[in-house]
């Protein structure tokens, strides 16, 4: 039995985790819990699965049929990440946005193995985290369906034998669409995802291409390898969820049917390949697989990505706060489409720190570069 605790239960990557959990309950059990803003599903969850600690984003009256520890907002998450209990625990965090950083490095220092989905976390703070977890000795598992899979193509590999991993992308919503036919483009039609069902700012992230350009990021740092040998191409149908190329040309690809439950559980039961409910991939029906290329003059984000991640520092940082703002004001039509990309080279244009990045540091830019953008476009 391993105890999860799991922030973000009411998110899709939560969602999908209590699914596993409801259908494995001789394998997980929910200790911990934190939930979002729908009360009526959060109640119902906490009900289900019955964590002894839950933490709700803001302090409100709750009648539950029995008596666990009630929590609240970022010092709630905080908490949970540092509540243990016998036996194997692991921290699973499906948060979305800056928020889920303290909170891994809460759950690293009280050594719990991490499932992660939160990209902030390694976009943000990768080169303190990476450290963090040899230092304390727990293992980082990724939860996202790309460095899942770049992952299994490593196992019990020699890393000297590589030559460079591929990242694959659906292309999102607007893959079809050039630059000059985004600019009246709808909060609807950005949340039209061909391929995945998502939160909306993931969704929005893919098509924008900036949720590519943070998983180069991040499987920098997972992986420890250069940018250089990170490279990423259009694959429409997501069959084939990423790819590792040796030094002798071969190279090793995870596929299969797009339904994160299937990283998800990896990442839960690792190093098992566990028994999964879903369907397994009919190559008949999926008998035409497909890779183009991704220009950086089309899709700038990703252009912006890997300019921020080899500068490091804080410019990963304000690239993800720039991005989160962006994407919030263009959910309540603030900003149009084509300005996420546009405001978010502008921030990056300026100079910040490169060397010797605290926490400390990494959250007040943060806030910084969030508050000013709201300040400037309408906001909250």
């Amino acid at each position: 039995m391993k105890n999860i605790y799991l922030l973000g239960a009411t998110g899709s990557i939560g969602t999908q985790t209590l699914d596993i959990c409801r259908h494995m309950k001789e394998d997980f059990l929910v200790v911990g819990m934190s939930v979002g803003k729908d009360i009526e599903k959060s109640i119902s969850l906490i009900e289900e699965f019955k964590p002894e600690i839950v933490c709700f984003r803001e302090k409100i009256d709750v009648f539950l049929s029995y008596n666990p520890i009630i929590v609240y907002g970022d010092e709630g998450l905080l908490t949970i990440a540092k509540y243990s209990k016998k036996g194997e625990n692991l921290f699973v965090n499906a948060l979305v946005g800056y928020i889920g950083l303290k909170p891994t490095i809460e759950a690293i220092n009280a050594k719990k193995d991490i499932a992660l989905a939160n990209k902030e976390t390694l976009v943000m703070a990768g080169d303190i985290i990476m450290p963090l977890v040899k230092e304390k000795g727990v293992n980082l598992f990724p939860i996202d369906s790309e460095h899942s899979a770049i992952w299994q193509c490593l196992n019990g590999e020699n890393k000297k034998d590589l030559k460079r991993i591929i990242i694959t992308a659906s292309g999102g919503s607007f893959r079809d669409k050039q630059l000059d036919e985004l600019k009246n483009v709808t909060v609807s039609d950005a949340l039209s995802h061909p391929n995945w069902k998502m939160g909306k700012k993931i969704t929005i992230d893919s098509a924008t291409m900036m949720n590519k350009g943070f998983e180069v990021i991040e499987a920098h740092h997972l992986f420890q390898i250069e940018y250089d040998k990170i490279d990423v191409i259009m694959h429409r149908q997501s069959i084939i969820h990423s790819m590792v190329e040796f030094n002798d040309l071969s190279i090793k690809a995870v596929l299969g049917t797009p339904d994160m439950r299937i990283p998800i559980m990896y990442a839960l039961s690792y190093p098992k390949h566990n028994i999964f409910g879903g369907e397994s991939l009919d190559f008949l029906k999926y008998n035409n697989l497909s890779f183009e290329e991704l220009s950086f003059s089309r899709f700038k984000c990703l252009k912006l990505a890997y300019e921020a991640g080899k500068k490091g520092g804080l410019y990963p940082v304000v690239l993800n706060a720039a991005n989160e703002a962006c994407v919030n004001l263009f959910l309540n039509e603030k900003i149009s489409f084509l300005d996420i990309e546009n405001i978010i080279e502008k921030e990056l244009n300026k100079e910040y720190l490169i060397s010797n990045v605290s926490i400390d540091d990494i959250i007040k830019t943060d806030q910084e570069i969030q508050r000013k953008i709201y300040n400037q476009y309408g906001g909250k």
